[in-house]
């Protein structure tokens, strides 16, 4: 697999500095930065009818990109064989790099970066804490396999 020590979580942060850093563009100002309307419905009716709409705005967009790779970072870290050592490093230097931009750059400091960061350590503690259980679970299963067909249980 090609995405093995590579922190997807990069991609909405390079999303971020783009649309921050390269392009101006505000991240919450629903005028400026609408990415699409949602249609909503006020009252169930048959048929729908769809009489107003919800702005989604580049930021939300961003989060929204942020928490679907999350659910892809969960489930690289659960697969047998789980994350290596260097996942780990990738994600904390990722989730470090994120929250000092938060800190120190006062250009990006925005709710969209603070979900980001907020997103990057639930990954970095996902990860660690399914590396400290993953190993104990594998010696439980593994001490109480059925001995293999053909072998004797108990001395002859």
């Amino acid at each position: 697999m090609y995405l093995i020590a590579f922190p997807l979580l990069l991609i909405p942060f390079a999303f971020f500095n783009i649309a921050v850093f390269l392009l101006n563009m505000p991240l919450s100002d629903e005028e400026k930065s609408a990415v699409f309307e949602l249609p909503l419905a006020s009252e169930p009716t048959m048929p729908l009818v769809f009489d107003h709409s919800m702005t989604i705005t580049m930021g939300d967009f961003i989060v929204a990109v942020g928490i679907l790779l999350l659910y892809v970072e969960v489930l690289k870290a659960v697969r047998p064989g789980g994350k290596g050592v260097i996942d780990h490093l990738l994600s904390f230097i990722l989730f470090v790099v994120m929250a000092g931009e938060l800190v120190f750059v006062p250009q990006a400091a925005s709710p969209t970066l603070f979900l980001l960061v907020v997103l990057g350590f639930v990954d970095f503690i996902t990860g660690l804490s399914v590396h400290m259980v993953q190993p104990k679970l594998v010696f439980e299963r593994t001490a109480q396999a059925p001995p293999p067909v053909g072998q004797a249980s108990g001395p002859s």
